[in-house]
């Protein structure tokens, strides 16, 4: 139930608390048991619970799978939420320029070309945010599989799903100079083999990236 969870994400003060299933079906117009999946489909990701004697209720913020691709997304497009961009940027600090150095001692010709053509899809798709952003949330997706770390490749469904939102904010604002020579920068260091310069590179593009930020 995409609106329900975007509604508790948000705060919203009909969202918190107790929740009535009977309501819910009234509200969305739908049967006790699509009410009931739904529920249990949030109550996977941490955001409510159902106890004996209690109910249904919304569970605290601090008990929630902040990690869930859904509850990320849902966090920023109900609030616009700044927060999460720096702690977006915080995760990509840790995360991208290891697997930058990573990709750089284990990429294949594959994951090369595959870079490369993510990389062409950025400077195609320049005059459109949406294609864009896919075409960048596909560059960094990709740098994390050439890692050929199963546990960095997971991260990537974390880093795509806010950085998503992310660039719909940067990007919808204008071309941002500067953006596809650092990108450029990562894939030479990458496809040299060059883990050092690899590694900089991202930092370098991160470094851009919260310049990007901070002017919005």
């Amino acid at each position: 139930m995409e609106d329900l969870g975007r509604r508790i994400v948000g705060g919203d003060p009909e969202a918190t608390g107790n929740l009535d299933p009977a309501e819910l079906g009234r509200r969305y117009q739908v049967s006790h048991t699509v009410v009931r999946e739904a529920l249990k489909t949030l109550a996977a990701k941490g955001l409510v619970d159902a106890r004996p004697k209690r109910g249904t209720f919304v569970r605290p913020r601090n008990e929630w799978s902040l990690l869930d691709p859904d509850v990320l997304r849902w966090r920023f497009t109900q609030r616009g939420d700044l927060d999460m961009l720096r702690d977006l940027a915080e995760v990509r600090s840790v995360v991208e320029p290891a697997g930058a150095r990573l990709a750089a001692e284990r990429r294949t010709e594959q994951d090369v070309a595959a870079l490369e053509s993510a990389l062409r899809r950025m400077a195609d798709t320049a005059a459109d945010p949406v294609a864009h952003t896919e075409a960048d949330l596909s560059f960094h997706r990709l740098l994390l599989a050439a890692t050929h770390n199963e546990i960095m490749e997971c991260l990537e469904v974390v880093i795509a799903a806010a950085l998503s939102a992310r660039d719909r904010l940067v990007h919808s604002s204008g071309e941002r100079p500067g953006f596809a020579a650092t990108h450029q920068a990562v894939l030479d260091a990458v496809r040299d083999g060059d883990p050092d310069a690899a590694e900089s590179a991202m930092r370098a593009l991160l470094d851009q990236a919260g310049r990007d930020e901070a002017s919005l």
